[in-house]
């Protein structure tokens, strides 16, 4: 189990140094603002759509290392789904981080996974959710800024 938890542990810092995504989207149809003032996170998703799939996502920002790998591994997760795909992923993701009696479905939710010791640190899941509830907002077009508190 250590061998696992050192992967994750990589995952998430190589997606913090190196963050996919992690620019303005030219021509996104939609975009949001999310703020995590416990942890100071804020970021900006944004969201290209075609009908109801979204065809490209990204962001800017700054925050901890959890906020910043969870925005990258989102916007690469939800490229190309339709907007309830992504929200049925965001409801798995959520409850895999806050529900200690699910097992995080590697088939269902692919590099995702990594966050599933998030949940043991339940500061850290406002962190880790922070990006999927500004994405919920941009798809939703509202123009208030997402918070975790």
């Amino acid at each position: 189990m250590t061998e696992l938890r050192d992967l994750y542990q990589e995952v998430i810092l190589d997606h913090n140094k190196a963050p996919r995504n992690f620019r303005e989207l030219d021509g996104a149809d939609r975009r949001a603002d999310g703020d995590n003032p416990l942890c100071g996170d804020r970021l900006t998703v944004f969201v290209k759509l075609d009908g109801n799939t979204i065809t490209e996502a990204s962001f800017v920002g700054s925050g901890c290392a959890i906020s910043k790998a969870s925005a990258s591994l989102m916007t690469d997760a939800v490229k190309g789904k339709s907007v309830p795909a992504a929200r049925r992923l965001f409801e798995q993701f959520h409850e895999m981080v806050t529900d200690h009696s699910v097992s995080a479905d590697s088939e269902t939710l692919g590099k995702l996974v990594v966050f599933e010791g998030v949940r043991d640190y339940p500061a850290r899941v406002k962190c880790a959710s922070l990006a999927w509830h500004t994405l919920y907002a941009a798809i939703d077009s509202s123009h208030e800024i997402v918070t975790t508190e």
